[in-house]
Formats: structure tokens, sequence, C-alpha cells
């Protein structure tokens, strides 16, 4: 069995769904599509697809193979151009993954402009709040917003943000500026029920960590409708500088408290090390990191925030 002729023919049929259609694209007959998978998957020892009359599907372990044939196919199409010395350009699929809210404000405009000065790449760009291992799930890069743990990866600082406590300007005329932790017991505060704010919030006092208790008289399940709701008059909210930095340059949201706000919280890119650096991937890299620079540092500005 020609092993990588048939992860290719493994890989179009799971792409397209189907063995018709994959034998149209490659130009081969449906029956050499159909002994290829089921050779496949004998030399495996795992079923890859469930078959049924109406549909195709992947196994788990279908979906574990085929992006690790992704990736091979990626990487051994690199080092073939590479070694013929016809290696211009980036070209194959880079995997990405970024916090939900910080992905679709900051990541995705900057995969929007990388795919347009490279036509080449194909982008898989996953958003998770939830820390995903590269490794396991194959993926190429990944933004992390906080301090690492120790790991084999290979980290490479794009900036830093902030825990903010913000408010409406009219909230604030009418309900009076805390101007110490203490005080946010007499006031309305919006906290987000996916974290660990729902009961207090914590503050750097005398180089300290310490944890003040809140009014929580409105409980939400995204930061994005916490930034709402604060913009709406209903109290005060605690969320990451760059989560509310739009509406505190145009003048809906007021910062308070700043002087008690909790260290810089470092952005990072990070991918496996270990190996040679896909071009395609360095390629993002240094593309991506002016641009994820100057983003950050307007965050900042907006937020007034610049030490």
């Amino acid at each position: 069995m020609d092993q990588l002729s048939a992860m290719r023919v493994f890989v179009v049929v799971a792409e397209l769904g189907g063995f018709s259609a994959a034998a149209r694209q490659l130009n081969l007959p449906l029956s050499t599509v159909s002994r290829k998978v089921a050779e496949l998957e004998a030399h495996l020892g795992a079923q890859l697809l469930t078959r049924t009359t109406r549909k195709l599907s992947l196994t788990e372990s279908g979906e574990r193979f085929l992006a690790a044939c992704r990736r091979i196919l990626d990487d051994l199409t690199e080092a073939e151009q590479a070694a013929s010395d016809e290696y211009t350009k980036p070209t194959g699929t880079l995997s990405i993954t970024a916090p939900v809210f910080f992905g679709r404000l900051h990541i995705l405009p900057i995969v929007h402009e990388f795919l347009n000065a490279y036509p080449d790449v194909k982008i898989k760009l996953s958003f998770a709040d939830h820390v995903v291992d590269l490794l396991d799930q194959h993926i190429d890069l990944g933004i992390r917003i906080g301090q690492l743990a120790d790991s084999s990866m290979i980290a490479k600082q794009m900036g830093t943000v902030r825990r903010i406590i913000c408010a409406s300007p009219d909230y604030l005329r009418e309900n009076g500026t805390p101007h110490a932790p203490e005080d946010l017991a007499h006031h309305q505060c919006i906290s987000i029920v996916n974290n660990t704010s729902l009961l207090g919030w914590r503050f750097a006092i005398d180089g300290r960590d310490q944890y003040y208790p809140i009014n929580s008289r409105l409980q939400v399940t995204s930061t994005e409708a916490a930034v709402d709701s604060a913009v709406h008059h209903m109290g005060l909210t605690q969320v990451l500088s760059y989560q509310a930095a739009d509406q505190i340059k145009a003048g809906r949201l007021s910062l308070v408290l700043n002087e008690f706000l909790k260290p810089l919280i470092p952005v990072h890119f990070i991918y496996p090390q270990g190996r040679l650096v896909p071009v395609k991937l360095r390629t993002f890299i240094d593309f991506a990191t002016p641009l994820l620079k100057a983003r950050l540092g307007r965050v900042a500005t907006d937020c007034g925030l610049n030490e």
C-alpha cells in the first residue's frame, strides 16, 4: 500500500463527505478511492469513516487521523518545495486557537489581512475560552492571556492587558463614584457567572491581592453581556481592558478604582518546539506580531492604562 497516496485520498474523501465526490475531484475510479481508504483502515486497525446509505461521517479516530494527515501532508509539501529550491511563499493549512472575545476582536481582523496577503495559505481559526492542548489537537499556534504554566511550548509576548472596573457616566452621576474597593458593597454590580467574580472582586492593596465582596444585582454568562449592561447604566462591571476598550474610547464607559488595579496580564503567542517551525507559521508570526502589538498598545491608550 502506498500510505501517502492513501492518506491523500482519505483527506479528500473526508473533506468532500463522500467517495463519489472524491473520485471526481481526484479523477480516479470510485473503486480505487474506496479500496485505498479500506486499505488504510486495515493498516491502522481502526475504522476512520462511518458509512450509511445516506451519509458518510468521521469516527472519533478518523477525526484525529484527519488532523494528523493534514499536518503530515502540509509538511511534506513544504519539504518538497524547499528541497527543489522552488519554495518562495508559504502554503498549506495553518491552525490557530484564541479566546473567543479576544479572537473575534483582534485575531480575526489580522487573519483577514494575512489571507489577503498570502493566497496559498488556508487558516482554521477556532475560538475557545478553555485552555486547548496544541499538541493533542494538532494546532499550530495558540493565543494565551495570562501567566503561562511551564511547558514545552515556545512563547512570544505580544503585549499586556489589565482587569478593570467600569460603569457608564450616567450610572456614576446618579450613584456616585466608588473611591475604594469597600465602596463596591453599596453599588449595583454586574458579575459574570462563568468566572470567579460572582461574589467578589480582587484588588491589589499595598502589594497584596485582596478580595472584596460585591452587590451582584445582575449576573450574566458572557463578557459581552456584562459590557452591554454597563453601557446601559445597570452598574459596575469587571472585565479585561480589551473587552471594554471601544466603549471607553467612545465615552460610553468610564474607569474607576484605577489605583487598585492588579498587575498587568501578559498576552502570548505559543507554539510547539522541538521541530522545524513550518514556513507558514513563521510567516504568520512575523506578519501578525507588529499588528497585534499595535492593537494592544491602542487598547492601553484607549483605557488610559499606559505605564
